[in-house]
C-alpha cells in the first residue's frame, strides 16, 4: 500500500468513532427535514450540497416555522462561521496543495472530519501525503451522512418515537471539541458560547445560536489576541 492510500485509510479509521454518532444524527435530519415539510428530493440534496449537520436542523426547524428567507440564510451563515476558522487552523498544513485539492478538501471538511485532523497535523506536522488523512476523514463522513439522511427519509415514519437517537447529537460533538480544547483561549471560547447558548436558549427562530456563536468567536478572538501580544490569556 502506498503512502497516499495509507493515509487515507487513517484518515477512515480515525473518524469511525465519531460515526457511531453521525449515523443517527443523519436519520434524525433526514425524518425531521420531511415533517418541516421538504420534499425527499430537497431534503437529501441538502445532504449532498450543503453538507452541515447543524445547518441541515436548523433549516428544517425555521423552514417549519415559516421563518422568513433572510432568516434562514442569516442564521445558516452564522452557524457556519467556524468553518472559516476551521480552514485558517488547517492552512498552515494545506499551503502547498493544488487549488483543486483545496477546493475538495474545503468542501469535505465539517467538524467531524477538523477534529481528528487537527490533531495528527499539530502533532506530526505536514508531510507530503498527509492531505490524504483529511480526505479520507472527510469522505467516510460524506458517505455516512448520505446513506443515514437517506433511511432517515425513507424510514423516518417507521422509527419508534420513543428511541432516544437524539443522544447521539451531543456525545458526538463532545467527543469532538474536549481532545482540542488544550488552550485557555478555546475553553473560555467554548464555556462562553455554551452558556449563552443556554441563556439564549427560548429566543425565537434559533437565534440564540447566532448569539452565542457570536459570543465565543468574539471571547475566543480576544483572548487569542491577547495572548499572541504578550498580555494574560
Amino acid at each position: 500500500m502506498n503512502e497516499a492510500k495509507k493515509e487515507f485509510w487513517n484518515g477512515v479509521r480515525a473518524e469511525i468513532p465519531l460515526l457511531v454518532g453521525v449515523f443517527p444524527f443523519g436519520m434524525i435530519y433526514g425524518a425531521l427535514a420531511l415533517e418541516a415539510g421538504l420534499s425527499v428530493l430537497a431534503s437529501q440534496l441538502m445532504s449532498s450540497i450543503v453538507f452541515a449537520g447543524s445547518s441541515q436542523f436548523i433549516t428544517a426547524q425555521l423552514v417549519h416555522d415559516a421563518a422568513p428567507g433572510f432568516v434562514i440564510v442569516l442564521t445558516i451563515a452564522v452557524v457556519n462561521l467556524r468553518h472559516m476558522l476551521y480552514s485558517a487552523s488547517l492552512a498552515p498544513y494545506l499551503k502547498n496543495l493544488s487549488p483543486r485539492w483545496k477546493v475538495l478538501l474545503s468542501y469535505l471538511l465539517t467538524d467531524e472530519a477538523y477534529a481528528p485532523s487537527i490533531l495528527k497535523y499539530e502533532t506530526e506536522g505536514a508531510k507530503p501525503f498527509s492531505h490524504w488523512f483529511l480526505l479520507g476523514a472527510g469522505f467516510s463522513l460524506w458517505f455516512t451522512w448520505q446513506v443515514s439522511t437517506a433511511l432517515g427519509v425513507f424510514l423516518g415514519a417507521e422509527i419508534p418515537d420513543d428511541l432516544p437517537l437524539d443522544f447521539a447529537l451531543p456525545i458526538t460533538f463532545i467527543a469532538m471539541i474536549v481532545p482540542v480544547l488544550r488552550k485557555s483561549p478555546m475553553i473560555a471560547a467554548a464555556l462562553s458560547a455554551g452558556v449563552t447558548a443556554l441563556l439564549a436558549y427560548h429566543l425565537p427562530f434559533k437565534l440564540g445560536l447566532i448569539l452565542a456563536a457570536f459570543v465565543g468567536i468574539a471571547v475566543g478572538t480576544v483572548l487569542e489576541g491577547r495572548k499572541t501580544q504578550g498580555g494574560t490569556p
